[in-house]
């Protein structure tokens, strides 16, 4: 019954489909969510993919292969509340959860199947479950191996289960090409079909050795486990649903590079309210916060603060990520994208702040708590910087 006790969760075009739980009257058509202009998809709906639209395509290119596409804006705080219960209900199910992003898990269940049934019995639970709780669909791939759930969860999708017994692994996996394998990129694909290596089947053929000898010892290693389904069989438990993130960022491409300070400052308000809002939904703070500037030529820059006390409040993330940009001495060089991002979150229940003598009790803090409180009931639009609107 546990010979097959890890599960890879998958949700179903998440970001996409988290969107169209608003927007019914859009599930028949292609629908991407994501940014505008030179932006990139972030999420494509099954009918956009079949015009060949991907994630991290840009959207000037999703907008040629389907002229009549819809483009969602992304809500940040709803995909992570919705990721955080999907979370939860893996959580119910087993302790052992290693996250691999807000859409992802690998679950180990072999301490569930006495109360739950068998690790397939446990996947159509959860599918079900999610389904009728937040309204969009996962994949699962159960195995005895990471490698080989995570391959069995691209093979069920989307919204199906897929079983890989011990005993059926290699009449899985090996008729498959080499760029299936989890973890093998493009590069290593174009890599082992250079070698002559074209199916997982072949690599599998392959004496250790010689594949150590062509693409270096850990690769070869590597790759001659993942062929075989004898790689990695234990998880990493992440946080729980109560325990922060490590960081929270966003970042926006502009419809036109600029050079332009005003344009620039503004945008890193729109993303400090963004980052910031996550935050206090999901009651973290930081101390260190990072300014992102990417220009035309696509050369990428980062650059760092750390605050004396940790924070969620807009205004001081703004200000400081605002320093930071100033305090690069741009002569008239034109960017591209901008992005803030906070690290080293910890509960907001822990941060004590010290007032300054003369600062009022009641300010920023408490004036971004009463936006949340706005925009939950009247929409993300309903309260605004006035150099937003």
């Amino acid at each position: 019954m546990t010979d097959t006790p890890l599960l890879h969760v998958d949700m179903d075009a998440f970001y996409a489909s988290v969107a169209l739980r608003e927007r019914p009257d859009l599930v028949d058509q292609p629908v991407v969510v994501g940014g505008s202009g030179r932006g990139v998809v972030l999420a494509a709906n099954y009918v956009a993919r079949r015009y060949g639209i991907r994630s991290a395509l840009p959207m000037t290119r999703a907008r040629r292969l389907c002229p009549h596409v819809v483009v969602l804006a992304p809500d940040y705080s709803t995909f992570t509340s919705v990721s955080a219960s999907v979370m939860e209900t893996f959580r119910d199910v087993t302790p052992v959860v290693e996250a691999m992003s807000l859409d992802e898990a690998f679950l180990d269940v072999r301490g569930a199947t006495r109360r739950l049934g068998t690790p397939g019995e446990i996947a159509e639970r959860l599918r079900a479950t999610i389904h009728d709780e937040q309204g969009i669909t996962c994949s699962v791939g159960v195995a005895a191996s990471v490698s080989v759930a995570k391959v069995a969860s691209r093979r069920a999708k989307p919204d199906g289960v897929v079983v890989v017994p011990p005993s059926e692994v290699t009449s899985f996996l090996h008729p498959l090409d080499v760029g299936e394998l989890y973890g093998v990129g493009e590069k290593t694909q174009v890599l082992l079909h250079r070698f002559g290596l074209l199916t997982v089947g072949d690599v599998a053929h392959t004496p250790l050795q010689t594949l150590q000898r062509a693409l270096g010892d850990h690769l070869g290693r590597h790759l001659h486990h993942l062929a075989w389904g004898t790689d990695r069989r234990d998880l990493s438990p992440t946080a729980g649903p109560h325990e922060p993130e490590r960081s929270m960022g966003a970042d926006e491409t502009f419809a036109r590079d600029t050079d332009d300070r005003d344009v620039i400052v503004r945008e890193l308000l729109r993303l400090s309210a963004r980052v910031t809002g996550r935050m206090r939904a999901a009651g973290v703070a930081g101390r260190t916060l990072t300014l992102k500037v990417r220009f035309a030529d696509f050369t990428t820059i980062t650059r760092s603060r750390t605050m004396p006390e940790a924070t969620d409040v807009t205004v001081e993330v703004h200000r400081a990520v605002t320093h930071l940009y100033d305090a690069l001495g741009l002569q008239r060089a034109r960017v591209r994208l901008v992005g803030v991002r906070v690290e080293g979150l910890v509960p907001r229940a822990t941060v004590h702040r010290q007032l300054v003598l003369g600062e009022p009790t009641h300010g920023w803090a408490e004036a971004d708590r009463a936006v949340d409180r706005a925009t939950r009931r009247f929409g993300a639009a309903a309260v605004r910087p006035a150099s937003l609107v």
